[in-house]
């Protein structure tokens, strides 16, 4: 192959499909459909001589020769772009781009309402899709572009940028009228007197079992869910009580038939974060939406 059979732009969609894994994700970051990614492929394997990418779990995989090829050409760019001053701009009134993030159900809850009215009246065509992950699986998801966001409290994912939204802590949720709050306690006769209690969990925020275990009270655990937005209907029809986000509870609370109890939990303070790659945070459109999140979010 010589350089003058080469577009530049077919280096682009081999560099985003390296890092996505993924022809149909390549497509929408570079703003192209999924015939002109799939057509641009077969462009550049007839001038390599070589597959690139063979379909794997979940997307594709690289060959040997695109291993090779990924450093130097993502270099390659990288070098070209900064020459040019690359400025490309993304206009969020005509874009189609879909973006993901990794939320977890009550990070919907409190966030995404607000989120998709801001997007309606900035970008009416930008899509959203929710990505729950496990941690341990977030900062790959990140720098491989699987994903464009991570929401949440998020301690144990490292090498990230991020940027602070709120503080929030966690709080006790029970019912109105529940007879434990009648005892009027405070600080640590308050945090004592969460023994007499019989609590209900969410199996995927590890935090809160976590403060349960320190406060010793597993043993008062009477029932494990998988995610909190089913926890008010719990909570009101019952004595149960659930270690929460006082910000999630303050919601709750609003409609009525709640109450919040604050005592000196363990591992009470904790701050909500949002998270992107290093890889991405020069991508306009990543810009873009990271800055109206901020825009909403952001204490």
């Amino acid at each position: 192959m010589h350089i003058n059979d080469l577009d530049l732009n077919l280096l682009r969609l081999f560099d985003t499909v390296y890092t996505t894994r993924n022809v149909s994700r390549a497509a929408e970051l570079l703003n192209l459909t999924q015939p002109a990614a799939s057509q641009g492929l077969t462009r550049l394997r007839a001038l390599i001589h070589d597959p690139l990418f063979v379909r794997g779990a979940g997307g594709v995989q690289p060959t040997p020769r695109a291993n090779r090829l990924a450093d130097p050409i993502r270099q390659a760019l990288a070098t070209i772009g900064q020459a040019l001053g690359e400025s490309a701009g993304f206009e969020p009134r005509q874009s189609k781009r879909a973006f993901r993030i990794h939320m977890s159900d009550i990070g919907e809850g409190r966030f995404l309402p607000e989120l998709m009215v801001a997007l309606r009246e900035q970008a009416p065509g930008v899509q959203v899709e929710t990505m729950p992950l496990p941690r341990g699986e977030i900062t790959d998801a990140l720098d491989s572009g699987r994903i464009d966001f991570a929401f949440g409290f998020l301690p144990m994912v490292k090498d990230t940028q991020r940027v602070q939204l709120l503080k929030d802590r966690y709080i006790v949720l029970l019912r109105k009228g529940h007879p434990f709050t009648r005892r009027r306690l405070a600080g640590k006769a308050l945090l004592e007197g969460l023994k007499a209690l019989e609590f209900v969990a969410v199996r995927t925020h590890a935090d809160t079992l976590r403060i349960l275990q320190l406060l010793q009270l597993q043993d008062r655990l009477r029932l494990t869910t998988e995610h909190f937005m089913v926890l008010p209907a719990i909570v009101r029809a019952t004595d149960l009580a659930v270690v929460m986000p006082r910000n999630i509870a303050e919601g709750f609370a609003q409609d009525g038939g709640y109450a919040i109890v604050e005592p000196p939990l363990p591992l009470r303070d904790f701050v909500v974060s949002l998270h992107w790659s290093k890889r991405f945070e020069a991508d306009p459109g990543n810009r873009w939406l990271r800055q109206a999140i901020v825009g909403l979010y952001k204490a």
